[in-house]
């Protein structure tokens, strides 16, 4: 049997990077989406509905060697709670609440916010110490992607207010920065086995949440229904798989700092489908996080 560690090591560096690049684009989406239908889906309700499709389309690919893993992912039941607990209910319900209060924009700055959330939870948890050129290399990012957000305008950066909306998305980038650490401990079983276990372990925790939340609201439209389909497959099946696999390959900092490039991937898809401009400020904060990504990467091990 294959774990996921086993399957990754054969490859070279540059496919991991390929992978986190999928990962960003779909969660980008995921946002953007989000924020879209909040008139249409209440949050927990939109969150519940994504993990039941997930299950259903990640079951036939776990269904075979489920029965194999199985007794490997009770031994480690309790690491696997607290992963779907950290990751597949908490940092998605706690996201489009906070959707439901701000922009999409001001929710991929916040996710910016990540890879540093990452080295310091991975600092205080498990004494992890990175090199300081990678520390540097994912502050670096991190600027990046805040420049791209202010447009370049320091006094936009000092003059912050963060809403309602910011402090609940920034409470769902500390869940899936504690997700991200403990990833390091989850039960060594294929990806699919894996997946399935959390995903249909999130929709069970999700239901009674659901029914105990007072008057849901849900708009059966083209858009949501639209919406609902994306949510299970893009930024749930195929990004959680690619994701899980990138920390396998190289650790926690290093796939943490991937999420600064949401808000350029963000600017991206807005331009493309929305028809929204880009602008200078767009191009120098897409070098300063690609500058940020290679100066943190393994010496050696620079994709190319």
């Amino acid at each position: 049997m294959e774990t996921i560690t086993e399957m990754t090591s054969r490859r070279g560096d540059w496919l991991t990077y390929a992978m986190l690049g999928c990962t960003i684009a779909f969660w980008a989406g995921n946002a953007i989406v989000g924020r879209a239908v909040r008139d249409d889906i209440d949050p927990v309700l939109l969150a519940l509905l994504r993990w039941i499709g997930a299950t259903i389309v990640v079951a036939p690919l776990a269904w075979r060697g489920l029965r194999e893993d199985w007794p490997v992912i009770r031994a480690a039941w309790k690491p696997t709670f607290a992963l779907c607990l950290a990751g597949i209910v908490g940092f998605n319900t706690v996201l489009y609440a906070g959707l439901q209060y701000t922009t999409a924009t001001n929710t991929l700055l916040m996710q910016a916010s990540i890879p540093g959330l990452v080295l310091l939870i991975a600092a205080l948890a498990f004494s992890q110490r990175e090199p300081k050129v990678k520390v540097f290399g994912i502050l670096l990012s991190v600027f990046g992607a805040a420049f791209t957000i202010f447009k370049g305008d320091i006094d936009a950066l000092l003059s912050l207010r963060l809403g309602k909306g910011d402090l609940i998305v920034f409470a769902a980038c500390v869940i899936w920065a504690i997700y991200t650490v403990l990833l390091r401990l989850a039960p060594k079983v294929r990806p699919a086995s894996f997946l399935f276990v959390t995903f249909a372990g999130g929709a069970l925790m999700l239901l009674p949440i659901a029914l105990l939340v007072p008057r849901h609201h849900l708009s059966w439209t083209a858009n949501s229904i639209g919406a609902v389909a994306y949510v299970s497959i893009f930024p749930s099946v195929i990004a959680y798989f690619l994701f899980n696999a990138s920390v396998a390959r190289a650790g926690s900092a290093i796939a943490g700092q991937a999420i600064a490039m949401m808000p350029i991937v963000g600017a991206l898809l807005a331009a493309l489908l929305l028809g929204e401009a880009l602008h200078w400020y767009h191009g120098v904060g897409m070098a300063i996080i690609l500058a940020g990504v290679v100066i943190a990467a393994p010496r050696g091990s620079q994709p190319r």
